[in-house]
Formats: structure tokens, sequence, C-alpha cells
């Protein structure tokens, strides 16, 4: 599997939150501030990473093994940086495998409006996948992760994917899909050099990119 902690690496068949759907969560850190109490102040990108981690750790999945992928640049570890801007697409990501010869799993959340909520999430939700095996529930953990696991890409569907043919970015707005889908259709058009073949092909990307904002 060729996948890459920055950029973000969606995995393929998954749904996404568009931009205006996101919503804000309530993770939060406890801050020490030296009185007799604590206050709660956002979580950090690190923090999200370390939830993300610590739950792994916990069903044996050492960190060598793992991918944080996210829109945010790594540091010299491969994990992503705190102190940076937030992407503007900030999902998340998360592969894992218990050892080398094993297939990847993955769990992937963008339904929040910070990185860090956002991987937070896919922590938390590691660790309630591991309650249930803690519950004695085994088999049913094995059902569940078993939609987990990573589907080989298809390079066939890759090809023929809306954001390939208009050759835009697959997270790009409105106003530049519609951009992208003028220039290839005039660039495709038989009378600008192009053929029917083409020309069509662009046609029905069109109409899926119309589709997937519809659904």
């Amino acid at each position: 599997m060729s996948t890459s902690a920055y950029p973000l690496h969606w995995p393929e068949g998954w749904r996404r939150t568009r931009p205006q759907d996101r919503v804000r969560a309530n993770f939060s850190s406890r801050q020490d501030t030296g009185a007799s109490y604590r206050t709660k102040r956002k979580l950090t990108i690190n923090e999200g990473t370390t939830r993300v981690l610590d739950a792994l750790r916990k069903i044996g999945v050492g960190d060598w093994n793992v991918i944080v992928s996210t829109n945010m640049p790594v540091r010299g570890d491969g994990l992503p940086y705190s102190n940076r801007r937030e992407p503007e697409d900030c999902g998340a990501a998360v592969y894992w495998r218990t050892d080398s010869g094993q297939a990847y799993q993955c769990i992937a959340i963008d339904q929040y409006d910070r990185l860090a909520d956002n991987l937070a999430a896919i922590g938390g939700t590691l660790d309630a996948l591991r309650a249930i095996e803690r519950w004695g529930g085994a088999a049913i953990l094995e059902r569940a992760t078993a939609g987990l696991k990573e589907l080989p890409s298809s390079a066939s569907n890759a090809a023929g994917a809306w954001w390939v043919v208009l050759e835009v970015d697959h997270n790009a707005n409105p106003n530049d899909v519609r951009a992208a889908y003028q220039r290839r259709r005039k660039q495709t058009h038989p009378d600008h050099g192009g053929n029917a073949a083409q020309f069509s092909a662009v046609q029905r990307a069109w109409e899926q990119y119309q589709e997937a904002r519809n659904d």
C-alpha cells in the first residue's frame, strides 16, 4: 500500500463531509494553572495524535506500524506538526496493522472543524472498539473491524474519477470545478482538436460531480 502521511490520503470509497456540514467538537484537555483547580482548553494536534497512538498501543500496534495521514506537514518522525496553521481540509485518516504481514486497517474522520478533534475522535473510536473485545465480544469486534480494512485501489476507477477527468483537485470548491469543466469541455471538443470520446468523458465527469454534490 502506498499511503502518505502528508498530504491526506483519504480511503477510497469513504464519503467525505462537506466543509459547511462540519461541526464543533467538545474534545478538550485540562490545563494546570498552578492553582487548586484546572481549566479546560482546546486539544492540540499533538494531543490528538497522542490519543490515537495510545489507543493503538493498547491493542498491540507499535508506532512503526501506524500512518497518521492529514493535510498538516509532518515532522522528522512522520507525525503532523502541532504549531502550524489549521489546514483547510482538516480530515484525518489513520492506517495501522499489527505486523508487517497483515493488511492495513483504517479509520477516517472529517466531521469536525479542527484537525485535532478529528484525530481525537479516531482515538476515541479505537478505544470503543477495544472495549468491545474487553467485554468478551471478540467475534463482534472481528466483524466490526473487517469493514475497516482498506479497499484495494482500482486504477481503472481512479482513471475515470470526475476530478481526474476534469484535472482538478477533488476537494476543490464548486467555482474551481466549474471552471475546470468548462476548460476541459473546450479542450476536448471536436472543433478544438478533441474527439467525441474525450468530450463525452468530460460530460460524464461533470454529471458525476453534480451527483456527488447532491448526495
